[in-house]
């Protein structure tokens, strides 16, 4: 336990200086008048393979020391996220929405150009709210590579935050998962690390 709560505290230091670096971006609706952080997305967010509570926007919430909105649902792709979007997002005041969506679209072998044409349907409906949004890059390495170019772009051609490679070096890495795919507690905290790392300069 010892060594893997070590581990989560070099990968986190890992993570700061690389985003440390990172240029800030011009962001649409970095004034935002909306009240809540919403995390949007399927289970990565929801937080399956843990306790209630171990979820990375608990977690997020624990280190921006703010209320963070998990509005994540297991098995959800960008097909069913949109028809949910209303209810779980825009009624409820958004000032920043974090967007991860595709691993369930490529298991359920939907295409990529759909998956992006949602993601950005998202985006545009979000952002028609006020608020601003951050695009959760879900590669690491080879795993989910096809869809990193992708966020990547449309996240600098619409004005959001780009989050990347949050399950870097927890997805190859028996220690950091509950399952073949999911991350566990430690996993889930280094999500919310890198999240915040991404988010927090356009939060002030």
């Amino acid at each position: 336990m010892k060594s893997s709560s070590k581990l989560v505290k070099i990968l986190c230091c890992f993570a700061l200086l690389a985003l440390a670096g990172c240029a800030k971006r011009e962001i649409k609706n970095i004034d935002s008048k909306g009240e809540n952080i919403i995390c949007f997305g399927d289970s990565l967010t929801f937080g399956y393979g843990v306790n209630p509570g171990e979820d990375y926007p608990t977690n997020l919430a624990k280190l921006l020391r703010k209320p963070v909105i998990n509005a994540g649902v297991d098995g959800d792709t960008t097909t069913t996220a949109l028809g949910r979007l209303q209810a779980d997002v825009l009624d409820k005041n958004p000032r920043l929405v974090i967007l991860e969506f595709g691993g369930n679209d490529f298991l359920k072998r939907v295409p990529q150009e759909e998956t992006i044409r949602n993601l950005s349907k998202m985006v545009d409906l979000v952002q028609g709210r006020g608020a601003m949004v951050a695009i959760v890059d879900i590669s690491a390495g080879i795993f989910f590579s096809e869809y990193r170019k992708m966020y990547k772009k449309l996240a600098e051609e619409a004005g959001c935050i780009f989050v990347p490679r949050i399950l870097s070096g927890i997805i190859t890495n028996p220690s950091m998962k509950s399952d073949f795919l999911h991350p566990n507690a430690d996993g889930y905290k280094i999500i919310a690390y890198r999240v915040l790392f991404a988010i927090r300069p356009y939060l002030r």
